[in-house]
């Protein structure tokens, strides 16, 4: 999991980006993230873990787990683009400043969000902060169903009879 995100710097290159992490998380700790919306919950559960028992640090220990925190949030961009519609987009300088981000994810609606934010304050703050909760209340996403061999089985069989 030695993706740096500053390899990655522009929109275009985010689904390179979480592509790589997914794969180093997944490849140590068999880690279901499917980019679905129901994967969210386990990277809420994945930052609890981080948290630990105590408030959050901003010492040694915050910078071993930042890389993480930031795969997290391009994952959560990744699942706003690929279910809710969204895109990458490069922040300008304000945003940049606003956000203390390089990219963020517009909506259809035309809201840009900030997800590698969203998970740091998930984070620092707490389980009040779920990321599913806030992927299923960000106005502007589209509702893209997920087709599954049964469904896809079900209505081939249908269309048949």
């Amino acid at each position: 999991m030695d993706c740096d995100l500053r390899d990655y710097l522009v929109a275009r290159q985010m689904r390179a980006y979480v592509t790589r992490f997914v794969a180093g998380l997944t490849e140590r700790n068999r880690l279901p993230l499917d980019y679905s919306i129901a994967s969210l919950r386990l990277v809420d559960l994945i930052i609890d873990g981080l948290r630990g028992d105590g408030p959050p640090g901003h010492g040694p220990e915050r910078a071993r787990i930042e890389p993480v925190l930031r795969g997290l949030g391009v994952y959560l961009g990744e699942v706003m683009v690929r279910r809710g519609g969204g895109r990458w987009v490069e922040f300008d300088e304000a945003q940049r400043q606003s956000f203390g981000q390089p990219v963020g994810v517009r909506m259809s609606d035309g809201r840009v969000w900030n997800p590698l934010g969203r998970v740091v304050n998930r984070f620092e703050v707490g389980s009040e902060e779920s990321i599913q909760r806030f992927y299923l209340l960000v106005p502007g996403r589209e509702r893209r169903p997920v087709a599954t061999v049964n469904a896809t089985a079900a209505t081939a069989a249908t269309a048949a009879v």
